[in-house]
């Protein structure tokens, strides 16, 4: 669904950003991360840089080239679910308007934040914003889109992402309104996290801002995405093989029984069990020839239909 919204343009004071970067093990792709945040051209923003337990000398690298920078250690992987909300924690106590998670495999365009922040400043309702994310290389080109807004069908408990692998023509630059902002880049209005809490522990990767977005939405509040935001994502630099597999079943059953009516779940189901189980069988069975993956994706079923959160 499109809606015209027409951002303000900003009055003296320009609210204040807090931009949190999880590393873990990834410090190549941090620096390249943080060295493009200096071109930023928004002028109210800090940068809170968390790392989850790494053992890759990130820490000692970081500190050694950002010395006025604040790193915050963990102390070991909380996941991406609560390794971030230490951030936004942190953040909210340090008094920012926004909260943007940004993953540490991006680089971003000079404007990106700015265009994020007129676009939240422009209605009170709007809790989340998302910008245009292109993948870093697409067989040598920077214009092929990774997301451009997302969709979710709750009859089939499916999240797609808007425009997924299209050259960018321009056929994606209005705002829009959408079901969520994708978690790579992730701009989130105070208000909102005051009234619906933190992103949920219980995920700890995958899932987590579909079901932010959705408590948001129950609350009152919209997702936007907002084309003029750019960024570059290097999809799956932190694939983490099997758990990925393991988390992103379990979570979908998670947020389904959720936020899924009882109609919307037995369907749900009913298209799970008759068609994408044994679709995702054959992929690691016949294809791949992946049995870890198998038992990781049968573990993710069973739990996430036995255990509640």
């Amino acid at each position: 669904m499109q809606e015209n919204i027409t951002p303000n343009s900003f009055s003296n004071k320009h609210p204040k950003v807090a931009i949190i970067i999880l590393n873990w093990n990834g410090k190549e792709d941090t620096i390249e991360c943080l060295e493009s945040l200096k071109h930023v051209t928004y002028p109210n923003y800090e940068i809170l840089l968390m790392d989850n337990g790494s053992t890759d000398g990130s820490v000692e690298c970081f500190r050694e080239r950002y010395p006025r920078m604040e790193i915050i250690e963990n102390g070991k992987n909380l996941g991406f679910v609560e390794g971030n909300n230490v951030g936004i924690r942190k953040a909210m106590d340090e008094g920012a308007d926004y909260v943007l998670l940004l993953n540490n495999d991006t680089v971003v365009d000079p404007e990106f934040l700015g265009e994020l922040a007129k676009v939240a400043e422009s209605d009170p309702k709007i809790g989340f914003v998302g910008p245009k994310v292109y993948y870093y290389d697409y067989e040598g080109r920077k214009d092929v889109l990774n997301f451009a807004g997302g969709k979710l069908n709750m009859w089939k408990g499916v999240s797609y992402h808007i425009g997924v692998n299209e050259i960018d023509y321009g056929q994606y630059n209005d705002i829009t309104k959408v079901d969520y902002a994708e978690g790579s880049c992730l701009f989130v209005n105070k208000n909102v996290i005051k009234k619906i809490g933190l992103l949920d522990p219980s995920y700890f990767t995958y899932w987590e801002e579909n079901d932010w977005c959705m408590r948001g939405m129950n609350a009152g509040y919209s997702s936007f995405f907002v084309p003029k935001a750019k960024i570059w994502h290097k999809i799956g630099a932190s694939n983490q093989g099997t758990k990925k597999v393991y988390y992103l079943t379990r979570n979908r059953f998670w947020f389904m029984k959720r936020y899924a009516n009882l109609n919307q779940y037995t369907i749900f189901l009913l298209y799970f069990m008759s068609f994408q189980f044994w679709y995702l069988t054959c992929i690691n069975i016949i294809y791949k020839r992946d049995f870890k993956a198998f038992n990781s994706f049968c573990k993710g079923i069973i739990d996430g239909i036995r255990i509640n959160q």
